[in-house]
């Protein structure tokens, strides 16, 4: 076993960006280096511990399967300093931490965290972009919000909107289409780790049981919708995933009925939280801003316009 001071911390910081974002630039830009940097990094922290964790490939550099036990923990390790960290910072008053699941951090909310700041200039906004419920100990986490259905051990939850999903694809990609059935020719952009699947939307159509032709499986729903916009086939998405793209008129939403899945959005915080002004100050906020937003949508994208289906 490798003496853990023979590993670099920077090495180590570098592999977690990398692993956690997915790309050597993105890497490279949150920590602020060159590209080269983070690669040599890379590179000198497997030599450092014996071991390859990344396949170069045409699409970038992919955890081997082998890793994930390493990568996983490697992730866990270092967004525990970054909460210690920011537990030494924060006053009660001044910094509020709100863990989210990554997908309705980049796609929705990092659009209007602008808006809260204007409102609330006196309190900093810290993101955790995470999908994992952590202990409801972790005292560095102010307010969760998860896709589920409500449920969680030792935590409570308050619904703040309900998961309705529809079809989307791109304007030209929609020209083709005259009916629902018409969407089983299209190639299809798999989310795999989708909490639900096309029958819930085909069932809701009359299609239930058709065969779904799948083009491209990703194992995150916010590369699926960038292969959408790209013109690679049509999602199954959801609203707050879809909204800024559909409102912008980079994808449409042909068909309807935007059909509930059964999960939603919540706010959740452990079982004996106290209550705090900064928590509820954020939570109206971002109740206030999901139902305009929902009413936006809802003009550029009538399918989901609420009360369209149960």
């Amino acid at each position: 076993m490798k003496n853990l001071n023979q590993v670099h911390l920077n090495g180590l910081r570098a592999v977690e960006a990398v692993a956690r974002l997915g790309s050597l630039h993105a890497a490279a830009d949150e920590l602020g280096v060159s590209v080269g940097a983070v690669s040599q990094q890379v590179i000198k922290t497997e030599q450092q511990l014996g071991r390859t964790l990344f396949e170069r490939t045409s699409r970038g550099m992919v955890p081997i399967e082998t890793a994930a036990g390493v990568l996983s923990r490697l992730l866990d390790g270092f967004r525990l300093l970054s909460g210690a960290v920011a537990l030494a910072q924060k006053t009660d008053d001044s910094l509020l931490t709100i863990s989210v699941a990554p997908v309705f951090a980049a796609r929705w909310l990092v659009h209007r965290i602008a808006a809260f700041s204007a409102l609330y200039p006196h309190i900093g906004l810290r993101i955790d972009a995470n999908d994992r419920l952590t202990d409801a100990s972790q005292a560095d986490v102010d307010l969760r919000i998860r896709v589920g259905r409500g449920q969680w051990p030792c935590f409570k939850a308050e619904l703040i909107l309900e998961q309705r999903v529809a079809p989307v694809c791109t304007p030209l990609m929609a020209e083709r289409l005259k009916q629902p059935a018409d969407i089983l020719d299209l190639p299809k952009i798999i989310d795999s780790r989708a909490m639900f699947t096309w029958d819930v939307w085909l069932s809701a159509v009359g299609l239930a049981g058709a065969e779904i032709k799948a083009r491209h499986s990703f194992s995150e729903a916010s590369l699926c919708l960038d292969a959408a916009i790209a013109g690679q086939g049509v999602m199954l998405a959801w609203q707050t995933l879809a909204s800024h793209q559909l409102q912008h008129g980079q994808l449409v939403a042909p068909f309807g009925p935007a059909v509930k899945t059964g999960f939603g959005h919540y706010f959740v915080v452990p079982e004996n939280a106290k209550r705090s002004d900064k928590v509820d100050k954020f939570k109206r906020w971002l109740k206030r801003e999901l139902d305009e937003d929902m009413e936006r949508l809802a003009k550029a994208a009538p399918v989901f316009a609420s009360g369209n289906a149960s």
